[in-house]
């Protein structure tokens, strides 16, 4: 099979798989509470100042700088405010499973091609190493 040919099948059941993910009827939901979210400026408000403080936080402590217990309120003030709103925790939630699908279809194609096949759940498991003794063989 030549190359043009094998990107060709790829591409077409890429699509087939992306087709199938948007079926699913959890992405319903997940589109739903995005768009909500998209919607509501107060959320999105919240969520940018939450991220903004965090992101300043972040940037200080890489800085070598302490960070005043003031400064760590403010951010949870702000970051428990977010997650109590409904909208907010939606589009969080949400962002999690999307993430989750995007991890769990990165995983069995990268298997795929490390193994040159089709993975089984035991090849997909997470393993922290062979002998590490968290593991029943």
């Amino acid at each position: 099979m030549s190359t043009q040919t094998l990107s060709d099948v790829v591409t077409e059941k890429t699509r087939e798989l992306c087709e199938a993910i948007l079926a699913a009827p959890a992405m319903g939901s997940i589109r739903s509470r995005i768009d909500t979210f998209m919607a509501d400026n107060t959320a999105k408000n919240q969520y940018e100042t939450v991220m903004s403080k965090g992101q300043a936080l972040q940037d200080k402590q890489q800085q070598g700088q302490s960070l005043s217990g003031e400064e760590i309120s403010d951010f949870e003030k702000h970051r428990d405010t977010l997650l109590h709103n409904p909208v907010a925790r939606g589009f969080l939630d949400a962002q999690e499973e999307l993430h989750d699908i995007k991890h769990s279809v990165q995983k069995m194609v990268s298997k795929t091609l490390e193994l040159g096949r089709v993975p089984s759940e035991e090849d997909l498991e997470e393993s922290c190493g062979h002998g590490c003794g968290c593991h029943s063989h």
